[in-house]
């Protein structure tokens, strides 16, 4: 089973591997569902023992991206390329929510030869299905999803379902060390994602002036091993892709 942790600081990162992370996915301002991490950041990560795939987002919100947010992102794939990372997490949509397949054709040649995920624009589609039909097209090996829901685990249905269409489902959303074997059974995936954070004690003061928004989080090194346990006991199941 592989356990991929979200990060978007330098401690976040040394938490996932310290707790037995396979995987990071690298990003800025988690508190925002993440966006894309700054270079100093990359460059940290890129020396870390495990695989790294930046987030390519540029802007909180929709994933409905304007011409210059696709150079952008563009340019934050060259980016992340010259860090040395892995990997990159992409999505766009259309306006109706449809997968946008021509940008997403445009960041998949411009990160060619590295490891891709879509992101959680997936959860948003009218047609999982055809959204996975054309990861396949693009090449796009591995989607990161809800199944639609709130949680992974009230997705469970819709996430088993998309299993064996020849891309690789990767359950995120609200997942523990106590929900995981569950989840794992209800879906048969093989790789599950979190984020292991815990809540960040309040600073009025900080709030106050807009450095500390509400409800912030930081990755947990108990939370992160606790959840690298409970994933080596749960016996190899089928493939999700």
């Amino acid at each position: 089973m592989i356990l991929e942790v979200c990060v978007d600081d330098a401690e976040g990162l040394a938490a996932a591997i310290d707790g037995g992370a396979d995987r990071i996915e690298l990003c800025a301002a988690l508190a925002l569902g993440g966006l894309t991490p700054p270079p100093g950041l990359m460059a940290l990560a890129a020396r870390a023992p495990i695989p790294v795939m930046a987030m390519i987002r540029p802007r909180a919100g929709g994933f409905t991206w304007s011409g210059q947010e696709g150079r952008q992102m563009r340019d934050d794939i060259a980016a992340a390329r010259a860090a040395g990372l892995a990997g990159v997490v992409i999505g766009a949509s259309l306006a109706d929510g449809r997968l946008d397949a021509d940008l997403l054709a445009d960041l998949v040649a411009e990160a060619r030869g590295m490891d891709l995920t879509l992101h959680r624009a997936i959860d948003m589609v009218p047609d999982r299905g055809a959204a996975l039909g054309l990861c396949r097209a693009l090449g796009i090996g591995r989607v990161l999803t809800s199944g639609g829901a709130r949680t992974a685990a009230e997705g469970a249905r819709a996430l088993a379902a998309m299993a064996g269409q020849g891309v690789t489902v990767m359950p995120g959303g609200g997942i523990a060390a106590e929900t995981a074997a569950a989840l794992v059974r209800a879906t048969g995936a093989r790789e599950i994602h979190a984020s292991c954070s815990v809540p960040v004690a309040p600073d009025a003061r900080l709030t106050a002036f807009g450095f500390l928004p509400p409800g912030q989080r930081r990755t947990d090194v108990g939370n992160v091993r606790a959840l690298r346990q409970a994933l080596d006991q749960i016996g190899a199941g089928p493939p999700s892709g």
